[in-house]
């Protein structure tokens, strides 16, 4: 029965032009202020199902498609946060370091 269902779904190319456009709308919200940030996942989850369903029909497919179209959305936000984060915390540390050498050179 599961693969059934699964058989139904395959990834459409539209999903190029609405990964993005989630992305704008998980920026956006994260840059208002009445909109707590456990909201924005949802919102984006909701926006990729609706976006999904309108343009390849109400069906498995479509549901399917939005859901993989926000989680796709949401982990490239979350991959290029944390390697930003990454390399801010690494190249602190490597100033940090260069500094506490020059004092110990004094």
């Amino acid at each position: 029965m599961l693969d059934q269902l699964f058989n139904q779904v395959s990834v459409n190319p539209q999903l190029i032009i609405v990964v993005p456009a989630l992305m704008i709308l998980g920026y956006a919200l994260k840059k208002t202020p009445n909109v707590e940030d456990w909201m924005i996942i949802w919102i984006i989850l909701f926006c990729g199902i609706i976006a999904s369903v309108f343009t390849l029909g109400f069906s498995v497919n479509g549901v399917a498609n939005g859901v993989i179209a926000a989680g796709a959305a949401i982990t490239t936000h979350q991959m290029v946060k944390q390697s930003l984060e990454s390399l801010n915390t690494s190249s602190k540390k490597q100033n940090q370091s260069k500094k506490h050498r020059k004092e110990e050179q004094k």
